[in-house]
């Protein structure tokens, strides 16, 4: 199916800066705060009035980077930007501070006090306190919309309606959440409670549900899950085998108990600043344990692994991009290992990983591939950035951006899931899950495969047009396309740069409902932030999009 990508907006309206490189539309004239005229340059979408590329040629300065002068920015200019009234839609999120000196005040859309859900507005300063930027999606039908923000129902009757909906256990795996928000959905924007109910077992889930707050009716879902005695401890230094036998050097903790004598857990507590790295056996809900400082069996080697890859991914993260962990506060990163019977899959809850021990015959345990864990973790630290949702495009964003950090991390190679194939699997062709130099060397499953030709897409040409209930929208195919314009734009500036580059887009520009022109937009901003208006990083960026048709 053909599909040329332009920026488009059905219930939201996209608003996002980057460089002078996109086709410009120059606005009027204005006065700033230390300039007698200034302009900027605007991309627009051609289904609404409010531009959704902005960057201000002549920035405002200001006497400090903080949240009321942006503000003042958004309010002085909601003409020319379609931000209206913000004082009153608008409301504080999250302040950041990056490595290049600039400061980012995001924003929440609300209505009437109640947040609309994935609508968000980031206003940027440099370093000499200047505005010179914005980005986001504002949603315009809610801010129009007359909306009553009263709910009819109570938390606890929408939790009801939602476990119903979801079939979920009686045990969940963490106590539920329960928001009001204005949702955005066919058309129309309804007062909902968004609940969230997360749980393992036999059909794991981190749903995410709709209730209509005065009906009660649920109106949409999605299933983000992304694939007694004291006792005395003391860190220790230990050593085991993998899956594939490889040697692992681990931070374990020895624990001394009064009856049964010393054993090993899996729990480093050894990194300053975050509050551990544990690994779970899911089988006995403990930490995996061993009587021993050796941990060398075929039972054990899976946890060897997960936790082993759990810290590689952890140092990659703060020695790279200074990320303490993946919320950037030094949260736990739990694995559990031995989930289920055969289970081909890894998956990220929203607050831990779990891997399944794979059948033998596909898979092997998926806690072997360190791209798999790097994967499943920057999951987490999507979760705790962008917060992209985990359907139609910016879930494939989600998925790529897991995977472009999975080939980072793993850097030998360009393909995902290349360790954790089973030799039968190998045989037959099956080398890896993914590749992001070659789409197309693998086709997709046989649910997935009418809606294309049946392989990975590499181009939008190729783009799958999927329904919400086959693969949340294509987020694990139409994810290959913006992985090849990575892989190109890294065979051309280096897997380092790609990931510094990468991670600003991540943290600094996007929103929960980007798009794939919102992605584009987002990285090559960032690579003009880094390296230059000017720069090969930048001019590597735009041909890598361009290769891949995104524009």
């Amino acid at each position: 199916m053909k599909k040329k990508y332009l920026a488009s907006a059905v219930l939201s309206t996209a608003l996002l800066v980057g460089s002078g490189s996109i086709s410009d539309v120059l606005a009027n004239p204005h006065t700033s705060t230390n300039q007698t005229q200034a302009q900027s340059q605007k991309f627009w979408n051609k289904n609404a009035s409010v531009p959704v590329f902005v960057k201000e040629k002549f920035s405002e300065k200001h006497p400090s980077s903080n949240a009321a002068n942006a503000m003042k920015y958004l309010k002085k200019n909601e003409k020319k930007h379609g931000v209206k009234d913000p004082e009153k839609n608008l409301k504080v999120k999250d302040i950041q501070k990056d490595d290049l000196g600039m400061t980012h005040v995001r924003f929440n859309q609300t209505k009437d006090g109640v947040p609309v859900e994935g609508a968000e507005v980031i206003v940027h300063f440099n370093k000499q306190n200047e505005v010179v930027s914005m980005n986001g999606h504002r949603n315009k039908a809610a801010a129009k919309a007359s909306v009553d923000t009263k709910a009819a129902i109570s938390a606890k009757q929408a939790l009801r309606k939602a476990k119903d909906a979801t079939n979920a256990p009686n045990e969940l795996a963490y106590e539920p959440t329960k928001e009001l928000v204005v949702y955005p959905f066919e058309g129309e924007n309804t007062l909902t409670y968004k609940v969230n109910l997360t749980f393992l077992g036999d059909e794991p889930g981190n749903w995410f549900v709709f209730v209509d707050a005065n009906t009660g009716n649920v109106i949409d879902k999605y299933n983000a899950l992304l694939h007694a005695d004291e006792v005395k401890r003391k860190a220790h230094n230990s050593v085991g085998t993998g899956v594939h036998g490889e040697l692992r050097k681990l931070h374990t903790t020895k624990v001394k108990q009064p009856k049964e004598g010393a054993k090993f857990v899996l729990s480093d507590e050894s990194h300053e600043g975050l509050e551990g790295i544990y690994t779970f056996d899911y089988n006995t809900r403990e930490l995996a344990e061993n009587k021993s400082a050796s941990w060398k069996s075929d039972y054990l080697s899976p946890a060897v692994d997960a936790h082993y890859n759990s810290e590689t991914v952890y140092d990659y993260y703060l020695s790279e991009h200074d990320r303490n962990s993946l919320d950037d506060n030094g949260m736990a990163i739990v694995s559990n290992v031995h989930f289920g019977e055969n289970y081909n899959n890894a998956f990220w809850d929203g607050r831990q990983m779990t891997y399944g021990d794979g059948d033998g015959e596909f898979m092997v345990p998926l806690s072997a591939g360190l791209d798999v864990a790097a994967h499943e973790m920057t999951h987490g630290v999507i979760t705790h950035s962008a917060g992209l949702h985990y359907r139609f495009e910016s879930g494939a964003l989600n998925e790529s951006f897991a995977d472009v950090f999975g080939a980072l991390i793993d850097e030998d190679d360009w393909e995902m899931g290349e360790d954790i194939m089973a030799p039968a699997a190998k045989a037959d062709g099956r080398t890896a899950l993914r590749s992001l130099s070659n789409p197309r060397k693998f086709p997709v499953s046989d649910a997935r495969a009418p809606y294309g030709n049946g392989y990975y897409p590499e181009h939008m040409d190729d783009f799958y047009e999927m329904p919400i209930w086959v693969d949340n929208g294509g987020v694990h195919v139409n994810s290959s396309i913006t992985n090849h314009a990575a892989y190109l734009i890294g065979e051309q500036i280096g897997k380092k740069k790609l990931g510094q580059i990468y991670y600003r887009a991540l943290t600094v520009y996007l929103t929960p409902t980007s798009n794939f022109s919102d992605a584009r937009k987002a990285i090559v901003q960032s690579a003009d932030d880094i390296y230059g208006e000017n720069s090969n990083e930048k001019k590597a960026v735009e041909s890598g999009f361009d290769q891949v048709g995104i524009y």
